[in-house]
C-alpha cells in the first residue's frame, strides 16, 4: 500500500501539524499527513479566535515566513481587532474573532492546494525503529510506513483523558478517541514524559440568550487582516461579541459542586495554564473577587451555536448548567454540551534542540502540545519550524534557527529548549525583552527574506516585503524633508492641546509629539499630495509613523540586541564535557549537563546558571 518512501510524515492534523505538513511541502518534500480524523484537520478545538496579545505577533510571523494561518484566519474571519491601542506599538497585536467551519474547511482546501503532500486517515500507533535509527511510523492496523523524518504533533491526543464531573473516559477531545503506544515507546527509549491539563468550556444555544443584558463588543471600525499578501482583504461585515459577568450566586451555585470536581477530589494531579484558569479555579484562587467577566462569543456566520469564554470547567454538566443560568442573559440558557477538562502526555521540551529535533532520536521532531505549549499560535508556530527543519535536515543544512530578538518565534522555542515549562507554556509580550523589534507590522520585514533564502516565502512575497519598506522609508524621508509652517499646522496643534510652532519646523519632528499622527499631517497639502500621489497603502504610513514616533526605543533596543548576539556567536562545543568545570555550582553543572545549551547566550538563561558560571564557562573555553 506504501511502496514510496516519504521525506516526511507529520503525525496530527492540528494547527501544528497542519503548518508543519504545507512547510515541508511547499519546500518540495514528498510529505505524508497522518492524522486520526481528516475532517478534522486544522479544527479550532477551543476558543473560534486566532491572534490576541502576543500570539497575533505570532500569527503574522507565521504568514512572514510562508505559512498558512494568518491567510485562513483572513478568509474565515467575522471579527477584527487590534487590541492594545491605547499603548505603544510593541504592545498592539490582532485579533480576530473566526468561523470554525470556515477555518477547518479552508485548512482542508489549501494543504489539498499543496504539492508534494499526501493524506491518511490512521492513529499511529508507534514509531518505526529498527537498529536504533528512526525508519517511519507504525498505524493501528498495523500499516508500516517509512519516511526519512517524522514530526509528531499530537496535540492533547497522547493518552487523552476527558472529565465531566465525577466521570472521565479517554479521549483526545470531545467526540475523538485517544491515541495511545507512542507515549511508552518514547519513554522505553529515554525520553521524559509528563501529564498536563486544559479545559474548555460549554457551547451554548445563541438563540437562548438574552443579549440585551449584555455588553456589546464590536470589532474595530477600520478593519485590518493578519496577511501580509494580497489573497485576502479586510473583513467588510463583522459579528459582535458580548461581555457579561458572574455574581456571587453564580459562584456559591458552582461551590457546591466542588466535591463532585475532578480538580479538588484528586482526580486531576496534572497542572493547568494559570493564565487560562477554569472558572472553579478562578473562584477558589480569587475568593475576595465578586465577578469575573464572561465573554460571548459567535462560533460562525451560520450557526446558533456560542463560546462562553471564561467560562472553562470540569464540573458536573447539571452544576454547570444551573451556575450558567444564574449568568445576566443566560436565564434561559441551552446547552450544545457541556464544558470538560483533559488530560494528556507531553515531553520536557529541554530534550529538544533548537531545530525541534530531539536530541534522544535524530530524524524526530515535536511540534505543539506535546512541549508542554498551549495555544493554537504557539503550535502553529512549532510545527512550520519543524516542518522547515525536517526537510533542511534531509538536504544537510544547517537548521533554521529564530533568536530572540528576531521574532516571538525565537523566544518561544529558546524558552522551551532552554527552561522547559511545568505547566503549559503560552505566549505573553513579558516573555520578550526585545518586544519594540518583535512588533507585529514588521514581521514581514524581520522573516520574509529569511524565509524566501530557504525556498519557503515567495518572489511574490518577498517584491511585496521589499515594496513596503521602500515606499514606507521614501515617506520618511520626505517627512524628514518637508517643513509646515505655522499656518498650516497650528490650528491642528491646538485641536490636540499640543504646543503651537512659532516657525517653521520639518514634519518628522511634529509627528515625534504625542497624539500627533500622520493622519493628522495630511491636513498640510504638500504632505496629503505626497501620499495620495504615490498611493501609499495604511500600512506603509503606519511603518513610517512608527519608525518616526519611536526611533531613539527601537536603535537602543538593537543595541542591547547587539550585545546579546555577541553571545549567541559563541557557540560550546558538543562534546564539552561540564565536569571540568570545577569552579561552578553544583545545580549548574546538573543543568548544563541536561540541556546541553548550544551557546553562551542559550547557557546564561538556563535557570539555575548564575552570572559567575558563565564566566567559568568562557575561561575553560579559552575566552
Amino acid at each position: 500500500m506504501f511502496n514510496q518512501t516519504y521525506d516526511v510524515i507529520v503525525v496530527g492534523g492540528g494547527h501544528a501539524g497542519s503548518e508543519a505538513a504545507a512547510a515541508a511541502a511547499n519546500l518540495g518534500a514528498k510529505t505524508l499527513l497522518v492524522t486520526m480524523n481528516l475532517q478534522t484537520i486544522g479544527q479550532m478545538s477551543c476558543n473560534p479566535a486566532m491572534g490576541g496579545i502576543a500570539k497575533g505577533q505570532i500569527v503574522r510571523e507565521i504568514d512572514a515566513l510562508g505559512g498558512y494561518s494568518g491567510i485562513i484566519s483572513d478568509k474565515s474571519s467575522v471579527q477584527f481587532k487590534m487590541l492594545n491601542l491605547s499603548k505603544g506599538p510593541a504592545m498592539w497585536s490582532p485579533r480576530t474573532q473566526n468561523d470554525r467551519f470556515l477555518f477547518a474547511q479552508f485548512w482542508r482546501e489549501m494543504l489539498e492546494a499543496t504539492p508534494n503532500l499526501d493524506f491518511y486517515q490512521e492513529m499511529v500507533s508507534s514509531l518505526w525503529i529498527e537498529n536504533n535509527k528512526l525508519q517511519g511510523v507504525c498505524t493501528g492496523l498495523g500499516q508500516k510506513i517509512r519516511s526519512k523524518t517524522v514530526v509528531l504533533t499530537n496535540g492533547t491526543f497522547l493518552n487523552g483523558l476527558i472529565h465531566v464531573g465525577d466521570k472521565n473516559f479517554g479521549g483526545g477531545r470531545a467526540g475523538e478517541k485517544a491515541a495511545t503506544g507512542i507515549t511508552e515507546q518514547l519513554v522505553s527509549l529515554g525520553f521524559e514524559s509528563g501529564r498536563m491539563k486544559t479545559g474548555t468550556p460549554p457551547r451554548v444555544d445563541g438563540r437562548s440568550l438574552n443579549y440585551s443584558k449584555m455588553i456589546e463588543q464590536p470589532g474595530d471600525n477600520n478593519p485590518q487582516k493578519f496577511s501580509y499578501l494580497n489573497l485576502t482583504s479586510p473583513i467588510q461585515k463583522q459579528l459582535s461579541c458580548h461581555m457579561t459577568y458572574t455574581s456571587p450566586e453564580v459562584h456559591n451555585l458552582l461551590r457546591e459542586g466542588f466535591d463532585r470536581s475532578p480538580m479538588f477530589n484528586g482526580r486531576i494531579k496534572s497542572v493547568g495554564p494559570r493564565y487560562c484558569p477554569s472558572i472553579e479555579d478562578k473562584i477558589h484562587r480569587f475568593s475576595e473577587r465578586e465577578r469575573h467577566q464572561l465573554f460571548v462569543e459567535p462560533e460562525g456566520w451560520n450557526t446558533v451555536e456560542v463560546y462562553v469564554n471564561g467560562f472553562s470547567t470540569s464540573l458536573p454538566e447539571e452544576v454547570q448548567y444551573q451556575a450558567l443560568k444564574a449568568v445576566a442573559g443566560f436565564e434561559n440558557v441551552k446547552f450544545f454540551r457541556p464544558g470538560y477538562a483533559i488530560e494528556y502526555d507531553y515531553f520536557y521540551p529541554t530534550q529538544l534542540k533548537y531545530s525541534l529535533e530531539t536530541k534522544i532520536l535524530d530524524n524526530l521532531f515535536f511540534a505543539g502540545q506535546i512541549n508542554g505549549t498551549t495555544g493554537y499560535e504557539e503550535a502553529g508556530s512549532q510545527g512550520l519550524m519543524a516542518g522547515i527543519n525536517a526537510v533542511l535536515k534531509l538536504k544537510e543544512k544547517d537548521p533554521f534557527v529564530l533568536k530572540r530578538d528576531e521574532a516571538y518565534i525565537g523566544v518561544l522555542i529558546d524558552d522551551l529548549i532552554t527552561k522547559g515549562t511545568e505547566e503549559p507554556y503560552r505566549m505573553f509580550t513579558s516573555r520578550a525583552e526585545y518586544r519594540m523589534l518583535l512588533r507585529q507590522d514588521n514581521a514581514d520585514q524581520r522573516l520574509t527574506s529569511m524565509s524566501h533564502k530557504i525556498g519557503l516565502a515567495s518572489d511574490e512575497r518577498l517584491e511585496a516585503c521589499k515594496q513596503k519598506y521602500k515606499d514606507s522609508n521614501s515617506l520618511i524621508d520626505f517627512l524628514k524633508k518637508q517643513s509646515i509652517t505655522p499656518k498650516e499646522i497650528n490650528p491642528v496643534l491646538n485641536s490636540k492641546k499640543s504646543s503651537p510652532i512659532k516657525q517653521s519646523g520639518k514634519a518628522d519632528k511634529i509627528l515625534s509629539r504625542p497624539n500627533i499622527y500622520i493622519k493628522d499631517l495630511k491636513k498640510c497639502a504638500a504632505i496629503d499630495s505626497f501620499i495620495s500621489k504615490n498611493n501609499f497603502e495604511q500600512e506603509v504610513q503606519d511603518q513610517a509613523e512608527i519608525q518616526i514616533k519611536y526611533s531613539g526605543y527601537i536603535n537602543k533596543e538593537k543595541n542591547n540586541a547587539d550585545k546579546l548576539n555577541r553571545l549567541e556567536a559563541v557557540r560550546i562545543p558538543k562534546d564539552f564535557d561540564y565536569k571540568n568545570l570545577k569552579s561552578i555550582s553544583s545545580e549548574a553543572m546538573e543543568k548544563l549537563i541536561k540541556i546541553k545549551p548550544e551557546t553562551i547566550s542559550q547557557a546564561s538563561r538556563i535557570s539555575g546558571v548564575s552570572p559567575n558560571d558563565v564566566s567559568v564557562l568562557l575561561v575553560y573555553m579559552g575566552r
